[in-house]
């Protein structure tokens, strides 16, 4: 998506603001032990807070603008109406760990050992807070 693609969305997440409309990305399992931030780069709203070992987007702050979910090399960011079954929880932590989690605006190195973390699945409860 373009620099116009961009503005088009942000422009559409002011018009869902006032009409109640907004959707959010979320970030998954998938990021856990992994934390890769070439997302963060791409955010024209800065809405991504880190945490020790994941990441995680503010839903309010959030435009649905989509210019993370591709850069994500884990395939951990899924749209809210696309958030399978088994990552549902994570809507509500998302939430939860961007009001105590710092903000993250610039790209650092993914975690030491994020190689070997990649393909696991059911990570939560590697989830430091």
């Amino acid at each position: 998506m373009g620099q116009i693609g961009a503005i088009e969305k942000i422009s559409q997440y002011y018009q869902n603001q006032r009409f109640g409309d907004n959707m959010t990305f979320i970030v998954g399992d998938n990021c856990i032990r992994c934390k890769h931030t070439d997302c963060v780069e791409v955010c024209p709203v800065d809405c991504f807070y880190e945490g020790p070992n994941f990441l995680v987007i503010h839903p309010d702050e959030c435009i649905d603008c989509a210019l993370c979910e591709p850069e994500c090399p884990v395939d951990a960011i899924y749209a809210e109406d696309e958030l399978p079954e088994d990552q549902q929880g994570f809507l509500a932590l998302n939430a939860e760990l961007a009001e105590a989690w710092p903000n993250i605006t610039e790209k650092k190195d993914a975690l030491p050992d994020a190689e070997q973390w990649t393909d696991k699945k059911q990570k939560l409860q590697l989830l430091e807070r």
